[in-house]
């Protein structure tokens, strides 16, 4: 059994999720102790929760007792079975963390598998539907993964009541690819979405993006929701480039001013935009994963998260992989080999 310090690093609860996808994949169980201990409410929440149960349900995993706030797991995965699942968080609490739990363990299923997930769609500390289907769906792709993902239904904080639906086709062995370069932009957009909140706080965001960015017409894009998949509001920005797309995400707040909210994610776009590097820094931490599960593959990174650094170790204790990571002027370049 693999024993793993949920303290270790930035302590939050990628490490749960990476040793559960890998021990499903592997075969290998794990103990974790101290989970989340870097967390200002360590433990499991609702999310971590639900993780541990479907994960537990899609490879007939056993378990030590779960509950909410527990500190510590023992996961003994069995074999991972295609099918239909659906599960629900029960709160806001993010449907995209759960999914990028289970969606590299169904890549190893034996045959189709859909899963609909309920809560939050749209939280201020998980990467937004959009971003899993736009940028790390697009990476997966682009390994050989065929996976659809669709929004059913917003949930924002703190009401929650979003779903999110998956199908994902087996592939028992992803392509290792090299992301070194951006390529030429291809497109480029913004979005402002509202639900419950007045419209006129979308276009005050969006026309601060049209002044940061020099953007117009069809690249500024107003969507209105109905009022009880609110209240919430999320402002995103999307760059296609040749060989990779980025999803940038700022969300509105009760007493924030929407330029505000606007300002914040020039200052991360306008960040990325300032090296030569592919991916960001959220896109960085979600890379590592599929590439060690292909054997192998690169990319260059705008920054290193001490997130990434975690995910990193946590991998190598399941996988026979050897992370690098090289810092390099405007950047750092990310090396996974077998």
């Amino acid at each position: 059994m693999i024993e793993i310090d949920g303290a270790q690093g930035e302590g939050g609860g990628q490490i749960l999720r990476s040793a559960l996808s890998l021990s499903m994949i592997t075969g290998q169980p794990f103990r974790l102790i101290n989970i989340r201990a870097g967390r200002d409410k360590p433990g499991l929440l609702r999310q971590h929760l639900l993780a541990v149960q479907a994960a537990a349900a899609i490879c007939g995993a056993r378990t030590t007792p779960v509950a909410l706030r527990a500190t510590s797991l023992e996961f003994v995965p069995g074999t991972i079975r295609s099918g239909e699942y659906r599960f629900a968080i029960g709160s806001a609490g993010s449907c995209t963390l759960v999914l990028q739990t289970l969606l590299p363990a169904l890549l190893h299923a034996d045959g189709p598998t859909t899963v609909r997930i309920s809560g939050g769609t749209h939280n201020a500390m998980a990467p937004p539907v959009h971003f899993l289907q736009r940028a790390y769906g697009r990476v997966l792709e682009q390994m050989g993964a065929e996976v659809e993902m669709t929004q059913q239904r917003y949930g924002f904080h703190p009401a929650g009541g979003g779903e999110v639906l998956a199908t994902v086709q087996p592939c028992q062995r992803l392509r290792p690819i090299s992301l070194l370069q951006r390529g030429e932009r291809k497109a480029g957009y913004a979005e402002s979405v509202v639900a419950g909140v007045h419209v006129n706080v979308a276009q005050r965001e969006l026309e601060r993006v049209a002044d940061g960015m020099g953007w117009s017409g069809k690249q500024l894009r107003l969507v209105g929701l109905p009022a009880e998949q609110g209240p919430g509001n999320v402002l995103l920005l999307t760059l296609e480039h040749e060989h990779v797309t980025e999803v940038f995400t700022s969300f509105g707040e009760k007493s924030l001013l929407a330029e505000t909210v606007a300002k914040r994610l020039l200052n991360e776009v306008r960040a990325y935009l300032k090296t030569d590097a592919a991916v960001g820094e959220h896109l960085a931490d979600q890379l590592l994963l599929p590439m060690a599960l292909a054997g192998g593959g690169s990319f260059s990174c705008s920054k290193v998260s001490q997130h990434a650094l975690t995910n990193a170790e946590v991998i190598a204790r399941f996988l026979p992989v050897r992370i690098t990571f090289e810092q390099r002027e405007g950047g750092s370049i990310c090396t996974v080999a077998a």
